[in-house]
C-alpha cells in the first residue's frame, strides 16, 4: 500500500506532487520533491526528461528558466537559510557600480563573515549585506585605487545603473562608520574613501579623475552650466579658467539612433556655454586603456587656450 502511494505520487498522480507545482519562482530543491514523495532514482531521470536544468547539487531551475546568478543566489538561499549573496552580487542587488564588473560569486556564509544583523537586510527577495556594509566590505577589499573610488563614488552618488534611476544608496557618514570599524583593509580604505566624488557619473568618469589628478590636473566635476536659451547642462569635467571641457562617453552611450542625436545635440548646446571654449571628448576605453594619452591631450588643450586670446 506504502509503495503504491510513492509510486503513483511519482507518476503525478497525487495533487500538488508534479515538479512544477512544487517549484517556488521557478526553482525546485531535490528535498521538495522527496518530502513530496517521489523515490530518488526517477526523480533525476524525470526532471532531466522534462528540460528542468541543475543549478547546482540540490537544485533545479525549470524548463525555459534563464539560469542567471539572480537564480543561483535564490537556490543557493533556499538550500541554506543563513546564507547572504556575496560581494559582488550584493553590489547588484543595490546597484552599485563596479570598476569591472564580472558574474558574481557565489553567495557565503553569514556564520562564516561573522555579519551583525543590522548588516544584513532583504533586496529584491534576496538575504544581502546592506549598501553601507556592501561598499565597505568592497572598498575593503578593492585592488587598487581605481576599483575601491569607484565603489565609493558610485554608492554615494544619484545615477543611472543597469539602466534604472536610483538614489544614492549609502550617505557619507554611514560609508565612513562602516569603515570606521577594525577590519582587515580599513586603514586604506578610509584613505580611498576621502578621494571620493559624488558628482562623478560613471566608473570611467572615477578613473578620469583620478589619473588627472595624478598629473596635477584638477578640474571641477559636473559643474552646473547654462545655455544662452536656458538650458543647464553639466560638462563631466570643466576647467572653468581656459574654458576647457572635457566629456567622457561610456561604452554603450550611444544605444539607439534617438540617442545619437541627443548626444550631438547635448554637444552643439555645450558649445554654447559662455564657459566653455572648447571641449574634449574621450572615449571609456581610451580612459581605462591609454590614460597618458588622456591626461596628455588636456595639458595640450589647456596649454593652447592659455596662448589664445581670450
Amino acid at each position: 500500500m506504502y509503495e503504491s502511494t510513492v509510486y503513483g505520487s511519482a507518476r503525478g498522480d497525487a495533487a500538488g506532487s508534479e515538479p512544477t507545482a512544487l517549484a517556488r519562482g521557478g526553482v525546485l530543491l531535490t528535498a521538495w520533491a522527496l518530502a513530496a514523495g517521489w523515490p530518488p532514482g526517477r526523480l533525476a531521470a524525470r526532471l532531466r526528461r522534462d528540460g528542468w536544468q541543475r543549478i547546482c547539487r540540490g537544485a533545479w531551475a525549470a524548463p525555459g528558466k534563464e539560469t542567471d546568478w539572480r537564480v543561483r543566489e535564490t537556490a543557493l538561499q533556499l538550500l541554506s537559510p543563513r546564507r547572504v549573496c556575496g560581494h559582488a552580487a550584493a553590489a547588484r542587488l543595490h546597484r552599485i557600480g563596479l570598476l569591472a564588473p564580472g558574474p558574481p560569486r557565489p553567495s557565503w556564509s553569514a556564520s562564516r563573515a561573522s555579519l551583525p544583523p543590522e548588516d544584513v537586510c532583504l533586496r529584491r527577495g534576496l538575504r544581502t549585506t546592506t549598501a553601507a556594509r556592501t561598499a565597505a566590505d568592497l572598498i575593503r577589499a578593492a585592488g587598487s585605487r581605481e576599483e575601491a573610488v569607484t565603489v565609493a563614488d558610485s554608492a554615494l552618488s544619484r545615477r543611472v545603473v543597469e539602466g534604472v534611476r536610483r538614489e544614492p544608496p549609502v550617505r557619507y557618514e554611514e560609508l565612513a562608520a562602516q569603515l570606521a570599524v577594525r577590519r582587515p583593509g580599513a586603514p586604506r580604505a578610509r584613505t580611498w574613501l576621502r578621494l571620493a566624488d559624488p558628482a562623478a557619473g560613471s566608473p570611467a568618469e572615477t578613473v578620469a579623475r583620478l589619473r588627472m589628478a595624478d598629473a596635477a590636473l584638477v578640474p571641477e566635476c559636473q559643474p552646473p552650466l547654462r545655455t544662452p536659451r536656458g538650458q543647464v547642462l553639466r560638462p563631466d569635467f570643466l576647467f572653468r579658467g581656459p574654458g576647457l571641457a572635457v566629456e567622457i562617453e561610456g561604452y554603450a552611450y550611444h544605444g539607439s539612433r534617438a540617442a545619437h542625436e541627443r548626444d550631438i545635440a547635448r554637444y552643439n548646446a555645450l558649445q554654447s556655454c559662455p564657459e566653455v571654449r572648447r571641449i574634449l571628448r574621450f572615449t571609456a576605453r581610451e580612459v581605462f586603456t591609454r590614460p597618458d594619452r588622456v591626461t596628455a591631450a588636456v595639458r595640450t588643450a589647456l596649454a593652447e587656450l592659455a596662448a589664445e586670446p581670450a
